[in-house]
C-alpha cells in the first residue's frame, strides 16, 4: 500500500470510528435518562474532534509533533475559512441566538493564549514551544469555557435559536439500545487507535516523499480529512437555515481543538513550534478575530459574497504556504 493510500485509509478509519463513538456513547447515554440536548451539545460535539484527538495523541507518543500541530491549527483554518465559507455559500449564515454569540469571544481568547505561547522567540528569546505548562493553562481555560457554555445553555434553553434547532432536530437517534450503544463504543475506539496509528506512520512518509515538512501535511491533508463532520455537520445545518448550529459547530469544534486537544498532545510530549507554525497561528487568530464584527456588532450574516471571500483566502493561503515550503 503507497503512503497516500495509507493515509486516505487511516482518515477514513479515523471518520468511520468518531461516528460509531459518537453512536455509541449516545445510545448509551440515552438508556441511562440523560436529555437529547445534553448529549448534542456533549458527546456529539466532541465526539466530532475524536479524529483530531486521537491523530495529535499518537502523533506526540510517536514523536510526529509538527504533523500533530500541523493538524491542529489546520482544522481551525480550515473550519473558519473553508467549512464556513462552504456552508455560508450553500445558504447564507444569519445568527439569531445568544449562545453563539457568546462562544466566539471566548474562541478569540483562546486562539490569543496559543498565539502568545508560541512567539516564545520573539517575546522571551527562548525555543518557542506548547509545554506542558502552557497546556494546563489551556486546560484550565477549557473548564471555564464549558462552565459558561453550560450556564449560558441552561438559561437560554427555551430562547434560542440554536437549542430549538436541536430540539427539534435532534443531531442523532438516541433510542435507548445500551447494548448496541456499546459494541459501537469499543468499535469506534479501535478504529480510531487504527486510524490514527496508520495515518501518523503514512502520513510522516507523505512528507518524506513529497520533500515536504510533516507540518504542511499536518495543515493541508490531515487536517482538511479529520473535519470532514464538521463540513458535513454544518453543510447539513446551512440547507435546513439553522444558522446557529452550523456557525456553532464551527466554533465549538475550534474551542475544543485549542483548549482540549492540543493540551491533551502537550502533556504527552512537548510541541515545539515547527518552522512557519507562527504565522498559521497568527492567520488562525486573523480568521477568529474576521468574525467579531460578523457576528458581535454588524448584523451576525455571513453572506454568499463573504463566503466566496473566506474560500478565496482559504485556497490563497494554501497556495502561498505550500509554495513557500517548496521553495526553501
Amino acid at each position: 500500500m503507497t503512503a497516500l493510500a495509507g493515509l486516505i485509509v487511516g482518515i477514513a478509519l479515523l471518520l468511520g470510528g468518531g461516528a460509531l463513538l459518537v453512536r455509541g456513547a449516545s445510545l448509551v447515554a440515552a438508556r441511562y435518562g440523560i436529555p437529547p440536548m445534553v448529549v448534542a451539545l456533549t458527546i456529539v460535539a466532541f465526539g466530532t474532534s475524536a479524529p483530531e484527538l486521537v491523530v495529535n495523541v499518537i502523533g506526540a507518543a510517536r514523536g510526529a509533533t509538527s504533523l500533530a500541530f500541523g493538524n491542529i491549527v489546520g482544522s481551525n483554518i480550515s473550519n473558519l475559512a473553508l467549512i464556513l465559507g462552504a456552508a455560508a455559500l450553500m445558504a447564507p449564515l444569519t445568527i439569531q441566538g445568544q449562545v453563539v454569540r457568546r462562544e466566539v469571544p471566548l474562541l478569540l481568547l483562546a486562539t490569543s493564549f496559543l498565539t502568545v505561547m508560541a512567539l516564545d522567540t520573539l517575546l522571551g528569546g527562548q525555543p518557542s514551544i506548547i509545554g506542558r505548562s502552557d497546556s494546563i493553562l489551556l486546560l484550565l481555560l477549557f473548564c471555564v469555557f464549558v462552565y459558561y457554555t453550560t450556564r449560558d445553555i441552561l438559561q437560554a434553553r427555551h430562547s434560542d435559536a440554536l437549542m430549538g434547532h436541536i430540539e427539534a432536530n435532534p443531531l442523532i437517534d438516541t433510542e435507548p439500545r445500551g447494548r448496541f450503544g456499546w459494541a459501537s463504543v469499543a468499535a469506534g475506539i479501535a478504529l480510531l487507535f487504527v486510524g490514527g496509528e496508520m495515518t501518523i506512520r503514512s502520513g510522516v512518509q507523505v512528507a518524506a516523499i513529497l520533500g515536504i515538512s510533516a507540518t504542511i501535511v499536518g495543515l493541508f491533508m490531515v487536517s482538511v480529512g479529520t473535519s470532514m463532520p464538521e463540513l458535513v455537520t454544518s453543510m447539513i445545518a446551512a440547507r435546513r437555515k439553522e444558522s446557529d448550529l452550523a456557525v456553532g459547530n464551527v466554533v465549538g469544534s475550534n474551542v475544543f481543538n485549542t483548549l482540549a486537544v492540543l493540551p491533551a498532545t502537550g502533556l504527552t510530549r512537548e510541541i515545539p513550534v515547527p518552522g512557519g507554525g507562527v504565522g498559521d497561528v497568527i492567520f488562525s487568530l486573523l480568521l477568529t478575530a474576521l468574525l467579531i464584527p460578523l457576528f458581535i456588532f454588524g448584523r451576525a450574516h455571513i453572506g454568499r459574497t463573504s463566503a466566496c471571500f473566506l474560500l478565496i483566502v482559504y485556497t490563497a493561503y494554501v497556495a502561498a504556504r505550500v509554495s513557500l515550503e517548496t521553495a526553501i
